[in-house]
């Protein structure tokens, strides 16, 4: 189990061809105030250590540059 608070970038990669994912959230869930970074940014540069193109959901192909990101005081 792990805890993200509310407003923190995340993600994951499962890496198991048999997983099955399951979250829960603090609150309803509202598309309008869903943001998505590209998963594969130079910028960040994660390693997420796959050896085989990955399947990514339509919403996390349209993510954007980490640098354009919308950022929250």
């Amino acid at each position: 189990m792990l805890w993200i608070p509310p407003g923190l970038a995340h993600g994951f990669a499962v890496l198991s061809g048999s997983a099955h994912v399951l979250y829960k959230s603090t609150d309803f869930y509202d598309p309008e105030q869903e943001r998505t970074i590209a998963w594969n940014d130079p910028q960040l540069n994660i390693d997420w250590q796959i050896t085989e193109p990955p399947i990514i959901s339509q919403k996390d192909c349209q993510g954007m540059p980490f640098h354009a990101a919308e950022t929250f005081a």
